[in-house]
């Protein structure tokens, strides 16, 4: 796919559904009683393959329309007849594991090339303390791998770096397990799953401690269905926006995109660079503060984010990094090694490429530093299937002196169907 200099992007669109929120909404909806309405769903890629899996561990999964769906649980999860895949989706299939460890039941999880890279063990170690067993059919910690859940007793953790996926997993598994899991934070990630659970009847404890907290659930606890709305994804929304931001001549509204403090990193960081980005009509949401943001065309200049913000914005960092090419100055991003084991290793994998277009960054264990300079482009950007690389490098095309051709681009639909469309809406040239 090849992104071409573009100028005066001007429109108003909607984001997409929040990914995180949908995953949580399918998997929550199959552990309670009765029936969930869902509006307003991401139906990309991972999440479908969630809505999959709800189905095959017993819920009724059903889709009413574009973004209404219904999922029927019977007040828990059973053993599914075959193999669970999940694609690529890294939050779906470590929430499943998580989910599945509280059942007296036995599931095998897979997914593709992609999420068979990925490290599982940094949420099955913990499960295992709390009693599942796990069974490799490779190499420990990566998948295939077999889950045989129930009789689970509560742990307290401590978490060393900031992980909501790691955090929900376990809470997940707490639902079901004997006494009373903690999970302490001391640097607060994203709180979908504490607000959820409690939407669906259970007691979650939140304690303020610092810059984190301390959660702690008591098991042995049933969920109650209850209707869902999903906010819009600030994490897609960052993709027209940042193009607003660097695209001469633009302006740019995306429309009912969650606020939540934890998820807004990104928009707080472009402000500190001088990003003319402004909030209006403040409403609340499925439980969440949204809103409508206009990003108009800025002189950016570059900064050195605060580590303590990676938890909030950790997915944001590659749209980050393509409008920090266009900052003047020096954008220092460190404390951000979480990024080597997503969908790729996106550190390198937006050194390489950004250099490609013939940005100057500097590569570092934990981060990066982009500098400010020219940016010709005229490159082919590998993606290693990553759809926020692709949509990234897409992105910094609009507005680089040359195309920008991004190999892979269809895993873009995992996360953000509809995003060449939205794009060309707006005025940017990408075929």
């Amino acid at each position: 796919m090849t992104a071409r200099p573009s100028s005066g992007l001007k429109g108003v669109v909607r984001a997409p559904g929040d990914k995180s929120m949908s995953h949580r909404a399918m998997i929550l909806g199959a552990m309670a009683t009765g029936v969930t309405e869902v509006e307003g769903l991401l139906e990309g890629d991972d999440v479908l393959a969630t809505a999959r899996a709800a189905e095959a561990f017993g819920a009724t999964v059903e889709r009413l329309g574009q973004g209404r769906w219904r999922v029927t649980g019977r007040g828990g999860l059973t053993s599914p007849a075959g193999v669970i895949d999940c694609g690529n989706a890294g939050t779906g299939v470590r929430l499943l594991m998580g989910a599945a460890a509280g059942y007296d039941l036995t599931a095998t999880f897979d997914g593709d090339a992609s999420l068979r890279k990925r490290p599982m063990g940094r949420v099955t170690d913990h499960l295992e303390r709390m009693g599942a067993r796990f069974q490799w059919s490779g190499a420990k910690g990566l998948l295939p791998a077999t889950v045989t859940g129930g009789r689970l007793s509560a742990i307290d953790h401590v978490q060393t770096v900031a992980s909501a996926q790691v955090k929900s997993a376990i809470l997940l598994a707490g639902l079901n397990a004997e006494g009373v899991t903690s999970i302490t934070e001391p640097e607060k990630s994203r709180d979908h799953t504490e607000r959820m659970l409690t939407a669906f009847g259970a007691d979650v404890d939140v304690e303020e401690r610092g810059e984190g907290w301390v959660i702690r659930l008591k098991g042995r606890q049933p969920l109650t269905s209850t209707p869902v709305a999903v906010p819009g994804d600030p994490s897609s929304a960052a993709f027209p926006l940042a193009a607003g931001l660097i695209v001469p001549g633009s302006e740019v509204t995306v429309e009912g995109v969650m606020l939540n403090p934890l998820r807004t990193g990104l928009f707080d960081t472009w402000r500190e660079m001088g990003g003319d980005l402004t909030i209006s009509n403040r409403r609340v949401s499925g439980g969440e503060v949204v809103g409508d943001i206009t990003a108009r065309h800025s002189a950016l200049n570059g900064v050195v984010v605060p580590e303590s913000r990676a938890a909030s914005m950790i997915d944001e960092y590659p749209i980050l990094a393509a409008t920090a090419a266009f900052a003047q100055g020096q954008t220092v991003m460190r404390g951000v090694g979480e990024m080597r084991v997503k969908e790729s290793d996106r550190i390198r994998l937006m050194v390489d490429g950004l250099r490609a277009c013939g940005v100057v960054v500097e590569e570092e264990p934990e981060g990066f530093i982009v500098s400010s300079g020219p940016v010709p482009g005229g490159a082919t950007v590998h993606t290693a299937h990553d759809h926020r690389i692709a949509m990234s490098h897409l992105v910094l095309g609009l507005a680089a002196q040359g195309e920008v051709i991004v190999d892979e681009p269809e895993m873009i639909a995992t996360s953000f169907p509809g995003f060449v469309e939205m794009m060309r809406g707006l005025g940017g040239s990408v075929e």
